[in-house]
């Protein structure tokens, strides 16, 4: 079996679309399309169900697909393996970040790691963390910055924990509820999430792992909240609330400015964990583990 050509076959599966994996391969979409024809003709069998708008495995193209994955990943950790006996240093190392703080993260510790490993050429994608479990779980990371709970933990993958953090409310200063708040850079006072049953608020989107902490943190209050808006970005959370326009609830690493907004911490003590991913039986490479050991390191000072 040619390598090069199982990469087109698993890319065509992940894309669903010749037009986007020729794409994503950078080759032309007829030439793709030639060695797909091709090796159907060599099998004896089509590998796909064809319709106007996407492509899917038959029985014998996931079966293709399948061995295909499994010899493009032990192609990579032999690689990998070899590189680590002789000491060169040389590859790549595709990582999952969160957007926002994993890329802050990346800043902050990308000169030592390229003092550790020149060689290394770092392959960052920011992605959210149901997307990057996926990839992980496909071989298309080697690791991944997440942050999630328990129930977010996938059977076939393992986890490093770094930290774990609370998630606060937070609310404008201007609120007629800030009067229960002690002092900006005090410890954070207690309140229930009930007595805001008639606040505004900016939340994350929907799906997102942060929603999947709060949501049940509104049930248990009794109430369904009212929303002005929902973002992907929790420094647009901090920034609305700075500026009054509702409450949210919000990681606490982003809990920065306190003389605009009072931050509480709620009776149920809402946390996630910040944790580096990958899937179980991968084999980290020794920039790999460096890199763990410098996003520990980072988080933990």
């Amino acid at each position: 079996m040619d390598l090069r050509q199982i990469e087109y076959i698993v890319k065509i599966a992940d894309e669903g679309s010749i037009t986007k994996a020729a794409a994503q391969l950078y080759i032309s979409q007829s030439g793709l399309n030639q060695q797909l024809l091709k090796l159907e003709k060599e099998l004896g069998l089509p590998l796909f169900h064809r319709s106007k708008y996407e492509l899917r495995p038959t029985q014998a193209g996931q079966i293709y697909i399948d061995y295909g994955r499994r010899m493009l990943e032990q192609k990579r950790e032999a690689y990998a393996r070899i590189r680590d006996i002789a000491g060169n240093n040389a590859g790549s190392l595709r990582i999952g970040l969160t957007p926002e703080r994993g890329t802050t993260m990346l800043l902050h510790i990308y000169a030592d790691f390229h003092a550790l490993f020149p060689n290394i050429t770092i392959e960052p994608q920011e992605i959210h963390v149901k997307k990057q479990l996926s990839m992980l779980m496909q071989d298309y990371l080697d690791i991944g910055f997440v942050t999630l709970t328990g129930q977010d933990k996938l059977p076939g993958m393992e986890f490093v924990s770094i930290r774990t953090e609370r998630i606060l409310l937070g609310i404008p200063r201007t609120h007629p509820l800030a009067a229960h708040a002690n002092e900006p850079y005090a410890p954070y006072a207690h309140i229930s999430l009930s007595h805001f049953a008639d606040t505004m608020f900016i939340l994350m989107f929907k799906g997102s792992t942060l929603r999947g902490v709060i949501d049940p943190l509104f049930e248990t209050a009794g109430f369904s909240p009212r929303i002005l808006f929902e973002t992907a970005s929790n420094r647009t959370l901090y920034t609305m609330v700075k500026k009054s326009m509702g409450c949210t609830l919000i990681p606490e690493t982003y809990a920065l400015e306190q003389e605009s907004i009072a931050y509480f911490v709620l009776p149920q003590n809402p946390v996630w964990e910040l944790a580096i991913a990958y899937r179980k039986g991968h084999y980290l490479s020794k920039p790999a583990e460096a890199f763990i050991r410098l996003a520990q390191r980072y988080w933990n000072q």
